[in-house]
């Protein structure tokens, strides 16, 4: 592996120590790592303070180019930046490639939105403008199962909007990120981004300083919580998309070999590792036995193992704690429901998993309520999709759900009904940047991608003129 740096105020610098980030697919380490101290996380916020008052006067054309210099020095380095992520995230390197591409995608989006000023009166008596503003320093801190993808939901639209940002991405998937800001750290004026990395120790921090205006979080829905909490001392925004135990609602009428590999992919995306995959299946009676089946069969037909190796079709858990999180809830399952594939541990070496369905498991069982996030999928026998609909709602998550059905009626008056950010009709976690995307309930407040979330980086300014 290379040498990785810190990025602050447009100089790549070493950190104050070092951490070393594991492989896991063979829990070795894959390469030492600047771990930043609180003081370098000053420097850089200071840093992007500085910057601000340059970067929101410029030009949004010239932004945009920014941004679109940005995603071509992304895209040119695909091959390296695919296999660094495989190697410490553990997906299989074809997802790695989607997930760079992804996010050059994603800049490239971004660039061709607008902060336009709305007139929302013209008339005798007054004129009323209504305009967006940065809102000074952004701290952006994204989570380990989606590295890249998630870093490009908040960066571009935060630069887009004038602001200037600190990133930190999580303490077990670093290397990617400081690829990327080595990439890009003479595409933009010093201080306009800066990237550091720590051992889970400066997120607090992040949220609580003075000199930063707004939070934007990906993760748990528990650490979501302290964000808050450490956004309010100074009244700061925060974005936050949490967790979530996204329901599917497979109605009569599915046919079970057509339904079931949508429903496999939909769950099983990067071992599970996904905030909008789907986490419990309810199946109506009359196809249950049939779905179960096969489901099971393609979960004993997946190929785990290490994401570099050919064929691989499901790579390992990224971390040794949701390994054996997620290894809990198998056994709890075992005694609330029937395993009828996977089950266990797949290697000796390495934070695999067998894919694992589990049938005649109800609502109340901790595989169920609870988000398991991983390879692991529960399958609940339903009577109708008014049955369905009310035990989906009443988890304390709404990120997202799905209804399957060949009555598209129905399945839109299901869909109104559910209490998600957002519904998917025969399909589950199609995802695209000019679509909102923000989670109910305990899985989030505010809205990232889109125009939405491009405004989410912005203060509404209003000025109101008379006329006379």
């Amino acid at each position: 592996m290379g040498q990785y740096k810190l990025l602050i105020d447009g100089q790549l610098v070493d950190g104050d120590s070092t951490m070393s980030v594991l492989n896991p697919a063979n829990e070795e380490v894959l390469a030492e790592c600047p771990r930043a101290s609180k003081a370098q996380l000053d420097q850089a916020v200071a840093a992007a303070k500085k910057a601000f008052p340059g970067w929101s006067a410029t030009p949004i054309d010239e932004r945009r180019k920014a941004l679109l210099a940005m995603a071509d020095a992304i895209q040119n380095d695909l091959q390296n930046l695919a296999r660094t992520l495989t190697q410490e995230q553990g997906k299989p390197l074809q997802d790695a490639m989607g997930e760079v591409f992804g996010a050059a995608a994603f800049f490239r989006y971004f660039s061709t939105l607008d902060l336009k000023e709305k007139v929302i009166e013209d008339t005798e008596a007054r004129k009323v403008v209504s305009r967006r503003r940065p809102l000074g320093v952004v701290g952006a801190i994204v989570p380990w199962n989606f590295p890249l993808i998630l870093m490009a939901f908040k960066v571009p639209a935060a630069l887009l909007a004038g602001n200037t940002v600190v990133l930190k991405p999580a303490a077990t998937t670093p290397l990617s990120t400081l690829r990327i800001a080595e990439l890009v750290k003479d595409i933009l004026p010093p201080g306009v981004l800066n990237v550091i990395a720590d051992a889970n120790d400066l997120g607090g921090a992040i949220t609580a300083h003075p000199d930063i205006r707004k939070v934007s979080f990906t993760g748990s829905t528990e650490t979501g919580k302290k964000v808050m909490a450490g956004a309010a001392e100074a009244l700061k925004r925060v974005t936050l998309e949490l967790g979530g135990n996204d329901a599917a609602i497979v109605l009569d009428g599915n046919d079970p070999k057509e339904t079931a590999p949508k429903i496999f992919a939909g769950a099983f995306q990067n071992s599970g590792q996904v905030c909008i995959a789907i986490k419990r299946a309810y199946v109506h009676e009359s196809i249950y036995d049939a779905m179960c089946d096969e489901l099971a069969k393609l979960a004993d037909a997946a190929v785990v193992g290490d994401g570099l190796q050919q064929g691989v079709t499901m790579g390992p858990l990224q971390n040794k704690a949701q390994f054996e999180k997620v290894l809990g809830y198998i056994e709890s399952a075992k005694a609330d429901g029937k395993v009828i594939a996977g089950g266990a541990r797949a290697t000796e070496k390495g934070y695999f998993i067998q894919p694992t369905i589990v049938r005649d498991i109800t609502d109340g069982a901790r595989l169920v309520d609870e988000e398991q996030f991983g390879p692991v999928l529960p399958v609940i026998k339903i009577k109708d999709g008014e049955d369905a609909l009310a035990r989906a709602n009443a988890s304390s998550y709404g990120l997202g759900g799905s209804i399957w059905s060949k009555d598209l009626d129905k399945a839109m008056d299901l869909a109104g009904r559910m209490d998600t950010g957002t519904v998917w009709i025969n399909k589950h976690a199609d995802l695209a940047p000019n679509i909102p995307f923000g989670g109910a309930k305990l899985s989030g407040i505010g809205n990232e991608l889109g125009e939405e979330g491009l405004a989410e980086f912005t203060q509404q300014h209003v000025i109101n003129m008379a006329r006379a």
